[in-house]
């Protein structure tokens, strides 16, 4: 069976007592797929140091392979200082310019982007423009080409385009919105690029206090009026919402699935879990409001537990939702 990938940021999570944990978006999404019984990898960059062997060791001890994470000799290991709040929501001050800010084009990423099933990636990852080199764009793009003929990956370009989503494996964009790294840049090319494009309710009254006269900013509100205005209209807009669930809006369709009482810990990678359970039940052909009902429930379980990657029971989770 082909790949689930999550590509962009490894890294360690590094807590006010001092230990770390390994995290970063793309990693705790391949985990969680893996968990939940799909072959899930991780495409990364660390530096060559012992956070790197370290982070590389954590990675196999979680399951996953480290194949498709590059080494990098001019750049450390990433590193994210958490902080988190009474209601244990996390802050987080990123390092920058570190290993996976240069993630590297070359033939193994080629041969893996031209068989993945799905793909996650967001917006801290292209925090920086990439470069001629950068893996992001190209990977993104490589299977069943998303910009066909039109050649450059710069989405403030492509005017009034439409992407052929129905002809191509899944791509979900994630927008992680941490400022100052979140860029115009980074937030359009997810938008254009991205079948799924999940955000959370914050992080949507954010992008809706950009633009004028949206600033009571709702998901079908930002769909109808911030999206591309050619997009397909399966493409679909997930907004979180912590305690509250979930709103899943697709074309003329919309929908509420409720959160689930959960005592937490912390809520460190708990939409990433989201993420990946929504993706690994829709590859299972499941509809998307079981799909939604599903990664609801398992989210809540991971709040449970401290960091980003706890074991989870799939089959307790589905008992709850599914009662079998």
């Amino acid at each position: 069976m082909n790949p689930i990938v999550g590509i962009g940021e490894v890294l360690w999570d590094v807590y006010p007592d001092g230990h770390k944990v390994a995290g970063g978006a793309p990693f705790n999404f391949a985990f969680h797929c893996h968990q939940l019984g799909h072959p899930a990898v991780i495409v990364s960059r660390v530096g060559n140091d012992d956070l790197g062997r370290e982070l590389r060791e954590r990675v196999r001890e979680l399951g996953l392979s480290d194949e498709y994470i590059q080494t990098d000799y001019n750049h450390p290991t990433g590193t994210v200082q958490v902080t988190l709040d009474a209601n244990a929501v996390p802050t987080y001050t990123i390092t920058e310019n570190v290993a996976w800010d240069h993630i590297e084009w070359d033939e193994k990423l080629a041969d893996l982007a031209s068989r993945y099933r799905a793909v996650c990636f967001g917006t801290l990852a292209l925090r920086t423009r990439p470069n001629d080199r950068g893996a992001i764009p190209p990977f993104i793009q490589a299977n069943n080409n998303v910009f066909g003929p039109l050649g450059p990956y710069d989405p403030l370009t492509l005017g009034h385009w439409a992407p052929r989503f129905a002809s191509m494996p899944l791509r979900v964009a994630d927008l992680n919105l941490r400022p100052p790294h979140s860029t115009e840049w980074a937030i359009q090319s997810c938008s254009v690029w991205g079948y799924w494009v999940k955000m959370s309710a914050d992080e949507l009254r954010e992008l809706g206090g950009t633009e004028a006269g949206l600033r009571d900013q709702t998901p079908r509100r930002y769909y109808d009026t911030c999206w591309w205005e050619n997009s397909d209209p399966n493409q679909v807009l997930i907004v979180t919402d912590g305690p509250n669930g979930v709103t899943v809006v697709q074309g003329k369709d919309e929908f509420h699935e409720p959160g689930v009482p959960a005592k937490v810990v912390d809520t460190v990678g708990a939409g990433d879990a989201f993420t990946a359970a929504m993706v690994c039940l829709h590859l299972e052909g499941k509809p998307l409001r079981a799909c939604a009902r599903f990664a609801v429930h398992y989210a809540a379980r991971v709040c449970e537990q401290p960091g980003g990657t706890p074991r989870i029971d799939r089959s307790a989770v589905e008992r709850a939702v599914f009662g079998k």
